[in-house]
């Protein structure tokens, strides 16, 4: 009887592992979600798996034996509780591939009003409050000098999240 299995990957993997075991008629299911982050200075969106190196398959052990599975390319392991792979009930597959998962920002990426330090240039050292990004990649920050608010336009790079 064909039942869903989770299974481990090896890092960096995951669509290795998928196309290998898909040219066995094994069904695949690796949820993803959207994540904006700073790649190369730039804030952009890629698509990240939502449980990285894990991968939901749906086999039936008795046509196609685990030891097959756990042999192909980029596989791990099986997730197991004692000695049988462990079987994920079919309402958390129902769950996870219809529920739709919201984009989310990377903890690291400054949201407005948070506190920041630049890291480079003359104002080296300085803290700011972020405002606003000035296209991909860089952000207005607020600074206080002398006593006085000045806005300025900082490249992504030279400032992080305190």
């Amino acid at each position: 009887m064909e039942s869903w299995y989770l299974l481990y990957c090896k890092r960096g993997q995951l669509l290795r592992a998928k196309e290998h075991l898909e040219r066995q008629d094994v069904h695949c299911f690796s949820p993803m979600m959207t994540l904006e982050k700073i790649v190369r200075g730039k804030r952009t969106q890629v698509n990240e798996p939502l449980f990285p190196n894990y991968m939901f398959i749906e086999f039936n052990p008795e046509e196609i034996h685990t030891t097959t599975i756990s042999a192909t390319r980029g596989v791990s392991h099986f997730v197991r509780f004692g000695n049988q792979p462990a079987i994920v009930p079919e309402k958390v597959i129902h769950a996870l591939q219809n529920e739709p998962v919201l984009a989310s920002v990377d903890d690291g990426l400054a949201q407005p009003g948070d506190k920041v330090v630049i890291t480079e240039g003359a104002f080296e050292g300085l803290q700011a409050i972020y405002t606003e990004p000035d296209g991909e990649a860089r952000s207005i920050l607020l600074l206080n000098l002398l006593n006085k608010q000045v806005i300025r336009s900082v490249s992504n790079s030279q400032f992080e999240k305190l």
